[in-house]
C-alpha cells in the first residue's frame, strides 16, 4: 500500500468531514435517513472517527431514500458538488453514485483511465429488498452481478487485480476481449446498468423482505443485512460529529474483517490512495474550519 504523508491525509480528511456535514444538512432538511458502514462503522466504533490511515466515508440508503437524496442534491448543492453515476455520466463504470466536491481531483489507480470527471468524494450505496425465497434470490443475485460486471467491464478493460502477475495477465486477457466484443456490439452502459437496476430493484414495491442488499460488489451477498439489523439506526460519534450507523453491525463486520476491534498488522491496513489528487480551491481553507459542523464553506467565496 502506497502510503499517504500525515499532512495530505489530514487534509483529505478534513475535507471528508466538510462533505459528511453538508451532507447531513441536505438529509436533515428532507428527513432523508442513511447509515453509515463498513470501513466508517470500524472508524466509528473503534476509534470514533476514521480509520487513522482511511480516506473514505461510505453512506448507505434504502433504495428511495438514495433517489430522493440524489434529487435533492441535484437541485439545491450543483453549485458545490456533482453527483456522478451512470446515470449522469455513462463513462462512470459502477453503481454507487459519488457524490463529488467540484474543483477538487481524485482519481484513483483503479480509475486512472475512466473518461469523466473525478473528485474527492462520499460514496453513496443504494441497498435493495431481497428475495425471501433462496432460489429467486439466488437468480437476482446472480443478475445484478452479472449486468455490474459487465458495465466495469465496458469502461475498464484492464482492471485493477491484486493477484500474481501470471494470473492477471490470464484475466487481463479474458477482460480485454470482453471489452472488445461489448465494444463492437456497441452495448452501452447505460442499458447495462438498466438492467443491473432492474434486477436489484425486482422486489422493492412487495411485501417487506427480511433482507437487503447492496447487489454490486465484489460477490453478491457480501453486503447483505437482515432489515431489523439495521433499524433502528443509532447515532454514533464521529471525529467531532455524528453520523447514523445500523444498531447491530456486528456480523457484517466480523463476516467482512474478521476480529474488526484489533488492529490488522501494517501490510493489511488499505486505503484508496490516488493516481492524481488535487485539494483545489481547499488547499488553504484551514483545517478547523473544514472540520467545523456549524459551518458552511461557500465556493464562491473561495473563487473571489
Amino acid at each position: 500500500m502506497r502510503e499517504y504523508d500525515d499532512v495530505t491525509l489530514k487534509r483529505l480528511q478534513s475535507i471528508e468531514l466538510m462533505i459528511v456535514n453538508d451532507f447531513k444538512r441536505l438529509c436533515a432538511k428532507h428527513d432523508i435517513p442513511y447509515f453509515a458502514f463498513a470501513g466508517s462503522g470500524i472508524g466509528a466504533l473503534r476509534h470514533k472517527g476514521f480509520i487513522p490511515w482511511d480516506d473514505d466515508i461510505d453512506i448507505g440508503f434504502l433504495r428511495e431514500d438514495y433517489e430522493e437524496f440524489i434529487h435533492y442534491a441535484d437541485l439545491e448543492m450543483s453549485d458545490k458538488y456533482t453527483v456522478m453515476n451512470v446515470e449522469h455520466d455513462p463513462n462512470y463504470p459502477l453503481m454507487t453514485t459519488r457524490w463529488m466536491l467540484k474543483d477538487t481531483v481524485f482519481v484513483e489507480e483503479a480509475f486512472r483511465d475512466v473518461k469523466c470527471e473525478l473528485g474527492i468524494f462520499l460514496d453513496l450505496y443504494a441497498f435493495d429488498q431481497v428475495a425471501d425465497d433462496p432460489k429467486l434470490r439466488k437468480k437476482q443475485g446472480w443478475e445484478t452481478w452479472f449486468y455490474s460486471h459487465l458495465l466495469i467491464l465496458r469502461s475498464i478493460p484492464f482492471p485493477v487485480l491484486m493477484m500474481s502477475k501470471w494470473k492477471a495477465k490470464v484475466i487481463h486477457a479474458a477482460t480485454a476481449a470482453a471489452y472488445g466484443l461489448l465494444t463492437v456490439t456497441g452495448v452501452s452502459t447505460k442499458k447495462l446498468a438498466a438492467k443491473a437496476k432492474a434486477a436489484a430493484v425486482r422486489y422493492n414495491n412487495g411485501p417487506k423482505t427480511k433482507q437487503v442488499n447492496y447487489f454490486f460488489d465484489t460477490v453478491p451477498d457480501l453486503d447483505l443485512w437482515d432489515y431489523d439489523e439495521i433499524f433502528p439506526l443509532v447515532e454514533l460519534p464521529f471525529e467531532n460529529t455524528t453520523l447514523t450507523f445500523p444498531n447491530n453491525q456486528d456480523r457484517y463486520l466480523r463476516k467482512l474483517y474478521g476480529d474488526y476491534m484489533t488492529l490488522p498488522p501494517v501490510e493489511k491496513r488499505k486505503n484508496h490512495f490516488p493516481h492524481a489528487l488535487d485539494f483545489g480551491i481547499y488547499r488553504d481553507v484551514p483545517l478547523e474550519d473544514l472540520r467545523n459542523p456549524d459551518l458552511y464553506i461557500d465556493p464562491a467565496d473561495l473563487k473571489r
